[in-house]
């Protein structure tokens, strides 16, 4: 058997002495005890103050433990939408040009200039210069490499600034040619027969003069004339005359007659146009063959 301990003494001690201050006049036969009942009932009770002090205190060591770390959650930003980027177009700093109709490109700015190449639709150029007037630009020559020339701006479109582009003085202007293109026209009759002749000045000079042969080369007949005008015969009713044959312009001449028909015949016609009268100045002279 367990020996009972000093507490164990001491709390039944202080038990007695309680009932005995409670019942002091009444006789009370005290109950035979078990002596294991109570020292287990005591025991009972000792142990449920000892577990219920224990809960209470925690001794907590202030120094050593860890403070508690908070984690903050995190902000949470909103959904940027981005836009698409703006497009920029950029200007060319050389200014460039290109046309809607195909276009000559000369030595010079003007048509008294040699053709050397052209600009043609669907072709683009830098454009490094302007003439004083801005009627024509000075570019790189498109048919030749290390070659510059003139395009005239009547069907011209440009991109970037041609504002900044420096002024060139024009060469000078090339020495005018005599030049024309003469083509068969007609053969008319009345009084004899005759053949007309279309002539055009292609050249720079004016004509004031002309001088034609024709010789049928079947028959080895000819004629020959010279004026100091251009006629035309209008049949057996009428005829006009031109004094002088400007750069660009047409007429029609008439030349001497034949006794005989000429039709079918292979012709070989001699034509000089001369810049003075009496078949002086600059001349040129243009011979083919024709059958009328």
């Amino acid at each position: 058997m367990r020996k009972p301990t000093p507490i164990l003494l001491s709390v039944t001690v202080l038990l007695i002495v309680s009932l005995a201050c409670v019942l002091p006049s009444i006789p009370v036969t005290a109950p035979t005890m078990d002596p294991n009942s109570l020292g287990t009932a005591i025991m009972q009770t000792m142990v449920s103050a000892l577990t219920q002090t224990a809960a209470v205190v925690v001794p907590v060591d202030i120094v050593n433990s860890a403070v508690p770390t908070f984690t903050p959650e995190p902000t949470l930003s909103p959904t940027v939408t981005l836009s698409p980027a703006a497009l920029f177009t950029v200007t060319p700093l050389v200014p460039l040009i290109s046309v809607s109709v195909d276009t000559n490109c000369r030595t010079g700015p003007g048509k008294v200039y040699d053709r050397v190449g052209a600009l043609m639709v669907g072709e683009v150029a830098e454009v490094r210069g302007r003439d004083p007037t801005g009627g024509y630009w000075y570019i790189p020559n498109p048919d030749r490499s290390n070659a510059f020339c003139w395009v005239w701006g009547e069907y011209a479109t440009f991109t970037g600034n041609t504002g900044a582009l420096p002024l060139y003085t024009p060469p000078p202007t090339p020495t005018p040619l005599p030049a024309f293109e003469a083509d068969y026209s007609d053969l008319d009759a009345c009084v004899g027969w005759w053949v007309e002749f279309q002539l055009t000045n292609t050249g720079g000079i004016t004509f004031k003069s002309i001088s034609l042969t024709i010789r049928d080369l079947e028959t080895d007949t000819d004629v020959s004339m010279s004026a100091d005008k251009f006629t035309d015969l209008d049949a057996c009713l009428d005829s006009s005359s031109e004094d002088s044959l400007s750069p660009g312009e047409t007429t029609t001449v008439s030349t001497p007659t034949f006794a005989y028909d000429p039709n079918g015949h292979q012709l070989r016609a001699t034509i000089t146009l001369c810049s003075a009268t009496g078949q002086e100045g600059a001349c040129v002279t243009e011979v083919f063959k024709f059958k009328p």
